[in-house]
């Protein structure tokens, strides 16, 4: 495993001595994307206009709207081997559609298998777009809509990487291709592990590339070698057996949001930092953001203090952070004069790199229970967990995938953490223990997944598909050996 999850610059020297690119026609990978790049973004135009969203309260029929698009944009790309896939979720409902695509290896040759996802996340409120949604706008050299950025340009990237690659290489292509675009990413991907279950030989293969990241920023590309792991729940304060007068029995008795406050409190020290006992974290990065780039990227506003110790690299990367994602208390619009029995909150803690799920949502658990204010009942009740990640850079994907990403940009690649989590790369690498895993993207810090206003940087996309098709091109020639 890598040493350190921190970034660094992967230096340029190092890249080249990933082996001879001579066999590589990477000025005929470059004509090949160029010709076909106006008809890329019109395709990811049409992607983006497909509102598919996995969420149970969301009409479903986009969602298949948006599987069948994705289908045909791989048959259109000369795949054969086009399947709509699916599995139950616990409940026994369908799970999202999932479009699996497979161009079988030749003899001696490795399969490379391309993820990425097709569903999005709900638009939010639209009074805070500047544009339509789901109506790819292009302005400023960016493409905003929503799924621009997270994930169908993931899906682009490959479908148009894949497609200059057996252009250029004609017979001489022998590489195996998958490709695997999920259908339920956004709504926590249900039904994945069974998916993979399921499908174990179809997705089998000997490098996945998860185009479901960012790099280091514009005109900076980065391989994502470390990702924090999450685990969530909810805990609920309790202190009534039923709300009562505030006027008439308020003083004695604190109200259940008061006390929920009290507790949530408790999560944190007067720094900002986690305050829960028994959760690893490690400042141990070599390269740092700056205050200003942070306060940039996550729009902090002004004169409101930064939360915690260590580098700003580190707080993201490799320590610890735990947020209040929901509140289940009346609203002020419908607040009455009354006690409130009971309140309750829902956390999301991501987790150091190498840190236990079961041990920290164990950890949560024994930390409210014991910050009981006042004597109230609390009821803890887990949630989802997700394991961190951590690429072994030392293998041959790793070395080429820096190589061909410094290629692609012209300056070196940077080997950076990234704060989310994808809790699927745990599965992929239990159910496939030998695989060398790949974690890629084509957003920057300004992309703004999940929010209003979601946007890709085109000639960073576009450096995107040049470092995958490269990729593609030296698996193809140098195999893995």
């Amino acid at each position: 495993m890598t040493s350190t999850p921190a970034a660094t610059p992967h230096n340029s020297g190092n890249q080249q001595a990933s082996g001879s690119a001579g066999a590589v026609d990477a000025q005929g990978l470059r004509s090949a994307i160029d010709r076909s790049f106006g008809a890329t973004l019109v395709q990811l135009g049409e992607l983006v206009a497909v509102p598919g969203i996995a969420w149970p309260s969301f009409d479903p029929a986009p969602l298949e709207r948006s599987a069948q698009a994705v289908a045909d944009l791989l048959r259109n790309a000369g795949v054969d081997d086009v399947q709509i896939l699916r599995s139950d979720k616990a409940d026994g409902t369908p799970g999202g559609p999932a479009v699996v695509a497979r161009r079988k290896a030749a003899d001696g040759k490795p399969t490379i298998l391309l993820y990425a996802h097709h569903d999005v996340q709900p638009p939010g409120d639209p009074a805070l777009w500047k544009t339509e949604p789901f109506a790819a706008v292009e302005k400023d050299g960016r493409l905003y809509g929503r799924g621009a950025a997270d994930d169908k340009a993931g899906i682009m990237a490959h479908v148009a990487a894949y497609s200059a690659v057996a252009e250029v290489l004609g017979q001489e292509l022998g590489l195996g291709v998958t490709f695997f675009f999920e259908g339920e990413e956004e709504a926590g991907s249900p039904t994945f592990r069974s998916f993979l279950e399921a499908h174990r030989e179809l997705l089998r293969a000997d490098v996945i590339v998860v185009a479901d990241s960012s790099n280091w920023k514009v005109g900076v590309p980065a391989l994502t070698t470390s990702l924090r792991g999450l685990v969530d729940g909810t805990f609920e304060v309790r202190v009534l057996d039923h709300a009562v007068h505030s006027g008439m029995y308020g003083g004695p008795v604190l109200d259940a949001p008061t006390l929920l406050s009290r507790l949530i409190a408790t999560l944190h020290d007067a720094e900002g930092n986690v305050a829960i006992p028994g959760l690893l974290s490690s400042d141990d990065v070599s390269v740092d953001l700056t205050e200003a780039e942070y306060r940039a990227d996550a729009s902090v506003l002004d004169g409101v203090r930064l939360a915690g110790s260590g580098t700003i690299a580190s707080r993201l990367w490799t320590k610890p952070a735990l947020s209040i994602i929901g509140i289940d208390a009346p609203s002020v619009d419908v607040a009455s004069n009354t006690l409130l029995p009971r309140a309750r909150a829902k956390f999301s803690l991501r987790l150091a790199p190498g840190q236990v799920p079961s041990e920290a949502m164990e950890a949560v658990r024994q930390h409210v229970e014991a910050n009981a204010p006042f004597g109230a009942t609390v009821v803890f009740t887990p949630g989802e967990s997700g394991s961190s990640f951590l690429t072994d850079t030392s293998s041959k994907a790793a070395s080429l995938a820096l190589w061909a990403l410094g290629e692609a940009w012209g300056v070196p690649a940077v080997e950076m953490g990234i704060g989310g989590s994808i809790p699927f790369i745990a599965d992929l690498t239990e159910i496939y223990p030998d695989v060398q895993i790949l974690v890629t993207g084509v957003e920057d810090p300004d992309s703004r997944a999940h929010s209003a206003n979601e946007s890709l940087h085109i000639e960073d996309f576009r450096n995107a598909v040049v470092a995958e098709a490269l990729l593609l091109a030296r698996l193809n020639a140098e195999g893995l050996g």
